[in-house]
């Protein structure tokens, strides 16, 4: 027995052609994964372990003129620092090793010219520490590559009682880069079981547990493919692929979720064949996952505004994973969904049809709240407001060496380049000044409260340019070091220009000030336009965005209780910088909101369908609840449990992302989308879904029920 026939639109004709050619779909995705799966295993060592800049500052400009007229001497030069504790540089066992330093580094062809220590510029005062450098030939993506190639050996040329350790800004990310790496695999390992458990219990059966898992694979797959083939056009962070893989599991199992509880109560509920029960499952909710994931695309897009090339290759990878995840949804899955029929309990657990149809929990839980609307809104606000105060003393700065593990040798040589040479040496700045101006700009340096002292200074081949490199006194991540770079480029000659690895950091956290309010400001608006166009509703459009903004607000307010203020840094295994990651804000904003826009779709797309079909406000919230709230709570769950296994791995940065985003989704599943947003929809009433007449005009229609 069938239930009677239906309507449906494009989406829902695209599913039914999908079941009635599974094969023909199967098939392009098998060649798609092995087309591109063959380039994947290669992503990873073509990604770009650097791209934290702002292009077109006057730190980057530095930094090319540096490395072509000073020997490659520039912040992306290699840094080796040579110690012992009982012999100096004039000990034939000292002197062998600086020799055999030397060695490693002519060795790579991305090596320039190579600086030997020199008495009262790199010998310490006690002449135990001294310091080799390494101009590079190549780009700062090439030489985090050579000192990911030249650690190894540079620390096994010390010996005899001298240490080696490979530091600086390239030094650095490659450490960072490998520390990370070595997180994402542990937190995979973590969160794959837990993933596993969930998918169980919120699916109710191996078959349907194993839906998003195909999809996460295949979006994994592909993007890393496309990935790899994108670094054959330009350089791609390889934090494009940590969020790539992340956005691809949590998406995957959001969209499979809605998909695979619609198509039960169309198949079960509904008594469809499983053609017509895809059919119709792409009608409705294949349309709400449509808007789901092009909000999720509008609100990475907003990313590409800030002017770095690890942020925009970060977002770029994300969307990769997105759209093809969304391609799979729309096509694959119906296609499977298909083929499977009532197969798709199989293996099946007690509960396995317990969401097929209307929640009765979540049916109460909504007739609760259209009870007692107050209460709960204002509870819920309450909770919200306490966790957003702190956000109001958020500071933020780019990374110091705290977020690089204490036994890698970048710290390693950090820490022995502050004792030897004092606090501001790992910082030193660079100031590149045409001849006419090198005594004046030296005037300037020498007398400036924040500068220690001048190294001497060097001039190019032709005569015409002078490099002054001025070591700071105080810590590179110290806030006082941002003062004297904005105060020195002020006071010195209009010809000169200050660079160096802190000033080029100085520059992509003043870039990412100025852009972050724009980024929010394009990612609201876009994302109100498009929840406008699929709901055709604009006050609820509007509550559903401004209120994700609660969410993103008490994650912020978290993480600064957590990362700036350090509570609990001792069970997260880290060590508090004093401020958040300055990329936090504006990246960590768009995923959230990204993520957010996903519960409201489902939770909204839900209330307009029955909205549309009924024209009664409480219909429209209780039913909308009853059927959304469920998948809500279970994908939810799952990101979260995702999300938490980073905060408890490697460097600081990923925990910080695990962190804020972990509980974004937590606030925003179960305050937010839960309580917030269907209590909005009891107090609006009917007010909710108006549509002014000229807005009617000029909008398609979109419906997500069906005749």
């Amino acid at each position: 027995m069938t239930g009677a026939p239906v309507t449906v639109g494009p989406l829902g004709r695209l599913g039914a052609w999908t079941a009635d050619h599974v094969r023909l779909v199967s098939l392009t995705w098998v060649v798609i994964a092995i087309a591109l799966g063959v380039f994947a295993p290669k992503a990873e060592k073509a990604l770009s372990g650097a791209g934290w800049e702002a292009s077109g500052s006057e730190s980057t400009v530095v930094r090319s003129v540096v490395q072509q007229e000073f020997g490659g001497l520039s912040s992306s030069g290699l840094m080796v620092v040579l110690h012992s504790d009982t012999k100096t540089t004039a000990d034939p066992a000292y002197a062998a090793a600086v020799q055999r330093v030397a060695a490693v580094l002519r060795t790579d062809s991305r090596v320039g010219s190579v600086v030997l220590p020199r008495a009262d510029v790199s010998i310490s005062q006690d002449g135990k520490t001294a310091i080799v450098q390494a101009g590079a030939t190549a780009d700062s993506t090439a030489m985090v590559a050579a000192a990911d190639d030249l650690k190894g050996s540079l620390q096994k040329a010390g010996g005899d009682g001298v240490q080696v350790a490979l530091t600086g800004a390239s030094g650095m990310w490659s450490d960072f880069n490998t520390a990370n790496r070595k997180a994402m695999m542990k937190s995979e390992l973590y969160s794959w079981p837990v993933t596993l458990v969930i998918l169980l219990l919120a699916f109710g059966s191996l078959v349907a547990a194993g839906l998003p898992l195909m999809l996460t694979i295949l979006g994994l797959v592909a993007s890393a493919g496309v990935l790899f083939l994108a670094t054959k056009l330009g350089h791609v962070s390889i934090w494009a692929m940590n969020f790539a893989m992340m956005f691809a599991l949590a998406l995957g199992i959001d969209y499979a979720l809605f998909i695979v509880h619609r198509f039960r109560g169309a198949l079960f509920g509904g008594q469809r064949t499983p053609r017509e029960a895809v059919a119709e499952t792409m009608d409705t909710a294949g349309k709400a996952v449509l808007f789901s994931g092009l909000t999720v695309l509008i609100s990475l897009t907003a990313v590409m505004i800030v002017p770095s090339p690890a942020f925009r290759s970060m977002a770029l990878g994300i969307m990769i994973a997105v759209l093809f995840i969304l391609l799979a949804t729309l096509t694959l899955l119906p296609a499977v969904l298909a083929k499977l029929g009532p197969r798709i309990d199989k293996l099946g657990l007690p509960w396995a049809h317990a969401g097929e149809h209307r929640s009765a929990r979540f049916a109460r839980w909504a007739e609760l709240l259209w009870r007692h609307p107050l209460v709960a809104g204002a509870a819920a606000l309450a909770v919200l407001a306490v966790l957003i105060v702190p956000v109001f003393g958020l500071k933020t700065g780019m990374p110091s060496i705290k977020v690089v593990p204490k036994g890698d040798t970048s710290r390693v040589g950090y820490d022995l380049v502050q004792k030897a040479f004092g606090s501001g040496a790992p910082g030193s700045l660079q100031i590149v000044a045409p001849a006419a101006d090198v005594a004046r700009a030296e005037t300037v340096a020498k007398a400036d409260a924040g500068i220690a002292r001048l190294l001497p200074t060097q001039r190019n081949a032709a005569g015409t340019l002078a490099l002054i490199t001025a070591v700071p006194n105080v810590d590179p991540s110290a806030p006082a070091l941002k003062t004297t770079i904005d105060r020195l480029r002020t006071t010195l000659p209009a010809g000169a220009l200050l660079g160096g690895s802190v000033a080029e950091n100085h520059d992509l956290e003043q870039a990412l000030a100025a852009k972050t309010p724009i980024v929010i400001g394009v990612v609201l608006v876009l994302g109100f336009l498009l929840l406008l166009l699929a709901l055709q509703a604009p006050i609820i459009a509007a509550v559903g965005v401004l209120t994700n903004l609660l969410a993103v607000g008490g994650a912020f307010g978290i993480a600064r209780l957590i990362f700036q203020g350090g509570h609990g840094a001792g069970l997260l295994g880290f060590e508090p910088q004093g401020f958040l990651d300055a990329w936090g804000p504006v990246f960590f904003f768009a995923m959230i909101f990204a993520i957010s826009m996903d519960y409201t779709v489902f939770l909204l797309s839900s209330a307009k369908e029955h909205w549309d079909r009924t024209g009664d406000a409480k219909d429209a919230m209780v039913g909308g609840l009853a059927h959304s709230g469920r998948v809500i709570f279970a994908a939810g769950g799952v990101m979260v449990a995702v999300f938490f296994t980073f905060a408890l791995s490697g460097p600081l940065p990923p925990k910080e992302m695990g962190v804020i985003l972990g509980f974004a989704v937590l606030l925003d599943a179960v305050l937010v989308r839960l309580i917030l947003i269907p209590v909005a929809l009891r107090l609006l009433g009917t007010r909710a879904w108006a549509l002014p007449r000229w807005l009617d005009r000029i909008l398609p229609n979109v419906r997500f029920g069906h005749a």
